[in-house]
């Protein structure tokens, strides 16, 4: 069985696309679908809000603010970045299914857009991943950082 958006099928392929969000389909006889509420679970996300932090040998400041404009290019949900010659925080939303994927995720971003967006041969020093709720009580009771405004990469 094959999960998918509706369209065409790849060549060679038997199957029709299930497109069902409310409940399971299946076009094979005699086999059951799976529960209701593991299909919701599975299929939940939420959104996270990650601040990850960088440092390492000192790069010229221009390289880094180009560099960064690149990720905040290649990765349309990061909200703002701040740099300076020897580390960066870059903060943004994510949506996961829950902490663990979005922090795995949030550790890759760095190394995978490294060669792409010719980041400095930093490495991650600090993580937060936190849930919208928490960010916006943080907010409301003036801890935490305030909203990522102005957004955009911006020199600390």
């Amino acid at each position: 069985m094959r999960r998918g958006r509706p369209g065409a099928l790849p060549r060679g392929t038997a199957e029709r696309t299930l497109t069902s969000v409310d409940g399971i389909q299946t076009d094979r006889p005699g086999q059951d679908p799976a529960p209701e509420s593991h299909s919701r679970e599975r299929d939940a996300s939420r959104l996270w809000h990650v601040t990850l932090s960088v440092s390492g040998d000192e790069a010229p400041l221009t390289e880094v603010r180009r560099a960064l404009e690149q990720l905040a290019h290649d990765h349309p949900f990061l909200l703002t970045s701040r740099y300076a010659t020897t580390h960066a925080e870059i903060r943004y939303w994510e949506e996961a299914r829950d902490l663990h994927d979005a922090a795995a995720i949030a550790l890759r971003l760095w190394g995978e857009h490294r060669a792409t967006a010719k980041l400095p041969p930093w490495e991650i020093v600090g993580l937060e991943v936190i849930d919208r709720e928490t960010y916006h009580q943080r907010v409301a009771e003036g801890y935490g950082p305030p909203p990522a405004t102005p957004v955009g990469v911006h020199p600390y």
